[in-house]
């Protein structure tokens, strides 16, 4: 299985590879680093850099470092777009109080909004207060995407990942329902811990996804549970807006987030969220309110 992460070591980030708790420097291994020193350059390269990474990794040559001895950051620090689904689980939108959409409802999360799959999420409390966690399979993209079919749509998808679309409610739906700004405040798109590449995972629409909030589970399903596919989101996008490599799509969150709870509980200074993807991993954050 190829685990695709962006390391740091020594201060210094590196594109990497994940087996059996050791990382292997993939720009040691000769393999294109990007410019923040992360994937971008693997995932701008198509199949044919893909194939290299696979090669380094079987063979397993170049420099490599445990796991414990580095930290993960998010595998592409900076992509081009970052597109949420919403509303792509029958069961959310019902505890959303939202009917159930005919076609993909699209929004962006700005790429600042990245950061890494074991750093903090922050907020602000003169910007917003009600937080909130969604779970979710993202994709990344692997090759330039237009006016692409559905049949054809997962030959443009580099691999899987994990997200958490992390939400201010407050902003997202009160006043004037700042969808982007409640979804894109900075800190506000942990994801990782890597990039499972797409040929290791057997049906991306047979995942367990959760989420839990200081160890209690708030959220799980299964991906075979979204309304529109992988494919069919690729399509849709691409009909009019180019998918370029290293974007990424976070596909939607299922029934359990605080929006549609009775009494909210909403996240608050301290709490711990860990969300997870069956063959992806997990992602653990601490969230950190500031004055």
């Amino acid at each position: 299985m190829a685990q695709l992460v962006t390391f740091t070591v020594d201060g210094v980030k590196r594109p990497g590879a994940l087996k059996n708790d050791r990382v292997l420097d993939l720009q040691a291994a000769g393999l294109p680093v990007g410019d923040q020193g992360d994937l971008m350059a693997i995932a701008q390269g198509g199949d044919d850099t893909l194939g290299a990474v696979n090669a380094a990794i079987n063979n397993w040559s170049a420099p490599d470092c445990a796991l414990n001895a580095v930290s993960l950051n998010a595998p592409i620090q900076h992509p081009r777009k970052v597109i949420g689904i919403g509303l792509n689980y029958i069961d959310h939108c019902r505890e959303a109080n939202m009917a159930v959409p005919t076609e993909p409802v699209v929004f962006t999360k700005y790429s600042t909004s990245v950061t890494g799959p074991y750093d903090d999420v922050h907020w602000y409390e003169d910007v917003c207060h009600d937080m909130d966690y969604e779970v979710e399979l993202g994709v990344v993209i692997g090759k330039q995407a237009s006016r692409v079919s559905e049949e054809n749509a997962m030959d443009y998808v580099l691999g899987y990942t994990v997200v958490n679309d992390v939400s201010a409610r407050d902003l997202q739906l009160g006043g004037a329902g700042q969808w982007d700004i409640g979804k894109s405040l900075d800190t506000f798109c942990p994801y990782g811990p890597a990039i499972v590449t797409r040929d290791d995972i057997k049906d991306p629409h047979d995942l367990d996804l959760s989420l839990s909030v200081n160890g209690e589970l708030r959220q799980t399903s299964n991906t075979s549970n979204l309304i529109f596919k992988i494919p069919a989101l690729i399509a849709y996008l691409s009909k009019g807006i180019t998918l370029l490599p290293g974007d990424l799509i976070a596909t939607g969150t299922p029934f359990g987030v605080a929006l549609g709870m009775k009494e909210p509980i909403w996240l608050k200074d301290g709490d711990v969220c860990e969300a997870r993807v069956d063959g992806l991993g997990v992602i653990r954050n601490t969230m950190r309110a500031r004055s």
